[in-house]
């Protein structure tokens, strides 16, 4: 069916060249060589002097008009341009954007194998690698975490401490980026209604004091939430799960924000980037946030 429609959609526009170019040759003969001398027109006349005429337009307008002309035949001829047809030069932006990637690969490519070969405590000590990571951090990362990698929006996390959501360590890191991460955390107002999701943020918050209430919240709070954030409240990173035992809030840490996040939920998504870098631009990024994704302004 899409072969059909590329043959039709060339057809057509093959179609309208041929026309186009046929039709301006035309009317540009037609102008200049078509006309009546003998017709008189100079009964149109506005603001009592201004009177039409048989005057043609300067000659080397015609001569500037056929060389457009033939330069576009020519065109049509060495380039992709007229339907499917491929043009003489066989040239399309994808056997030039390959040719670029090669010629890169060639140039940089061995260098770049160097640095995802290399470990992470290496780059760390490596200023030109770092500098390198910042850069690829301001072009791909700073829009969600922004430019001083330290959050924003109330959805988007600091990168810059020590709280890491799905784990801090070089593997997790590196899955993180390349393979992105979607969380998970449901919804408990129909379950928990209005009281409970009270009683439950009042618990939360308590745990993040240092000072978790006992009694009824507590035993709430392990029969919903101790499976993913653990019996203290000190996280999952396998699930994604944050620690609640810490005063870090990606969402708020408000009675009204912990009050939100349990009775709607919340599903952060952090798009994967495997497709968009290299495996030597995820190492430096690794190696620069397992740093502190600390700015390097003015390198």
């Amino acid at each position: 069916m899409a072969s059909v429609a590329s043959g039709f959609w060339a057809g057509w526009v093959a179609t309208i060249t041929v026309v186009s170019v046929i039709g301006l040759g035309w009317l540009l003969v037609n102008v200049y060589f078509g006309r009546d001398d003998s017709a008189e027109v100079g009964h149109y006349t506005w603001d009592e002097t201004l009177r039409e005429g048989t005057t043609p337009a300067p000659l080397w307008w015609f001569w500037f008009i056929l060389a457009l002309l033939a330069t576009s035949v020519i065109y049509l001829i060495l380039y992709p341009g007229f339907g499917a047809y491929a043009g003489v030069l066989r040239w399309s932006q994808g056997s030039q954007l390959a040719a670029r990637l090669a010629s890169y690969d060639e140039r940089f490519g061995e260098e770049r194998e160097k640095i995802a070969q290399a470990s992470v405590a290496t780059l760390q000590q490596d200023q030109r690698a770092m500098r390198t990571a910042w850069h690829i951090f301001n072009n791909q990362c700073t829009a969600c975490h922004g430019p001083d990698a330290r959050g924003q929006a109330a959805l988007f996390p600091d990168l810059g401490d020590a709280s890491w959501q799905w784990g801090g360590d070089e593997q997790q890191l590196t899955q993180t980026i390349t393979q992105g991460r979607q969380a998970v955390m449901p919804g408990w107002q129909a379950v928990l209604n209005d009281d409970g999701v009270v009683k439950m943020a009042d618990y939360v918050l308590s745990l993040a004091s240092g000072t978790p209430a006992q009694g009824d919240t507590a035993t709430l709070y392990a029969s919903y939430c101790s499976a993913c954030h653990g019996p203290g409240g000190s996280g999952m990173p396998l699930l994604g799960a944050p620690a609640l035992n810490d005063r870090e809030w990606l969402y708020g840490g408000s009675t009204a924000a912990v009050r939100e996040s349990i009775a709607l939920g919340r599903m952060g998504v952090m798009p994967a980037f495997g497709a968009r870098l290299d495996a030597g631009q995820i190492k430096l990024l690794t190696a620069w946030l397992a740093a502190g994704a600390a700015p390097l302004r003015g390198e």
